[in-house]
């Protein structure tokens, strides 16, 4: 955050917090499923004290994204953004990686509390944050998203109202 331009901004804190949560899943060539264009002007608009970042990403040796998987979360997104701007694009990216970490995904993307996240999805992607009427966790819902896309029944009772893994879908995340 240090080579930030501005690092109070929530969708560059993503961006970061995106990069460093999938540092490990990164390909060598793709930070953030990117090319390398696209990712020097990313680093240019949000990070430009960040000279030395595309260098550290081709040296790390890292293992591919899980490609299927972040391509389908790229595209529900890309589906739901708000404009074509590079910014919108640059930001599905990094939610779409984020997705493929192990923690809320908030916290994978380095913001402060759930609320941060809900505020970025209902300004970039305002379809999709809208169809989340009840409340459930963003990566749960992306997931449910994707299986009702390809005519998946996710739950495992006919209502997720009735399902056992009810709290663990809807409620807070500390």
């Amino acid at each position: 955050m240090l080579a930030a331009e501005n690092p109070d901004d929530p969708a560059t804190r993503a961006l970061a917090g995106a990069l460093e949560t999938s540092w490990g899943a990164l390909p060598q060539a793709r930070p953030l499923g990117l090319d390398a264009a696209a990712f020097q002007t990313l680093l240019a608009r949000y990070f430009p004290a960040a000279n030395d970042l595309p260098e550290l990403v081709a040296e790390a040796g890292c293992q591919p994204l899980r490609d299927d998987e972040y391509d389908d979360l790229l595209q529900l997104l890309l589906d739901h953004r708000s404009d074509s701007r590079d910014e919108t694009i640059w930001l599905a990216s990094a939610v779409a990686a984020a997705c493929l970490g192990g923690n809320h995904l908030w916290q994978d993307l380095g913001l402060s509390n759930r609320q941060e996240l809900s505020d970025l999805l209902q300004t970039r992607f305002p379809s999709l944050y809208a169809r989340n009427t009840g409340n459930m966790k963003w990566k749960k819902f992306f997931y449910k998203q994707l299986c009702e896309r390809a005519e998946v029944q996710a739950c495992r009772a006919p209502s997720c109202a009735v399902c056992a893994d009810y709290s663990l879908c809807f409620g807070v995340e500390e």
